[in-house]
């Protein structure tokens, strides 16, 4: 779900990396209100190195394959840290192994960073009413992962239908685009319960790794 160089108009791409500067902006301006902003420092690096590895497990669905993202389990851990996390994560993946590209770096960027933050709202419902209970944060949690999954190739697939190059059949290209968007649907469940699991995990064996998100 990387959109790679040489697709998108310049102006697109040029409001893409404008949306990430912005984004990224506010995402540090919310960390520094932190009491102590480099304690999550380490949790986010762990998860940075999770969301680059993730692009490489490649689950099959006929006739394609779709990769894990992990993108809505980093705004659930992580909060206002996804941002910058997954914006680093995409340049490595560029940059090493020419998964997406540096032009739609942005793009990207909004395409996975934008929902994970949706996700961390989502997970911090968990929160409200009665106290916080294991069951509530797997709902939230599997909410968290679903929605970010299916927002992102919601995204994904709006971008490129409205930007299809006129050197190409756009009916084949339209056709293509619904059968990967359809694809996707399995992997909103399985990140969906991913991160359930790993929600459920941390908060019975480590509950401060989920304080303040």
């Amino acid at each position: 779900m990387h959109i790679p160089d040489g697709i998108l108009p310049v102006p697109v791409t040029a409001a893409g990396y404008a949306a990430t500067v912005v984004v990224t902006w506010y995402s540090v301006r919310k960390i520094n209100q932190k009491e102590n902003p480099r304690q999550d420092i380490p949790k986010a690096s762990l998860l940075t190195a999770a969301f680059f590895v993730a692009s490489w497990i490649h689950i099959p669905v006929p006739p394609t394959s779709v990769h894990l993202v992990l993108n809505g389990l980093l705004g659930a851990v992580l909060g206002y840290f996804a941002f910058p996390a997954i914006l680093i994560g995409l340049f490595f993946q560029a940059v090493m192994f020419q998964h997406g590209g540096l032009t739609t770096l942005g793009v990207n960027a909004v395409i996975m960073g934008l929902p994970a933050i949706i996700a961390h709202y989502i997970f911090r419902i968990r929160r409200f009413g009665n106290q916080e209970s294991r069951r509530k944060t797997g709902i939230f949690g599997f909410l968290s992962g679903a929605v970010a999954i299916g927002i992102s190739v919601a995204m994904f697939v709006l971008i490129l239908l409205t930007n299809i190059p006129a050197d190409l059949d756009i009916g084949t290209e339209r056709a293509a685009l619904y059968t990967l968007a359809i694809a996707h649907l399995p992997l909103i469940a399985i990140e969906g319960v991913i991160t359930l699991l790993l929600a459920v995990f941390l908060q019975r064996v480590r509950p401060r790794i989920l304080d303040g998100v």
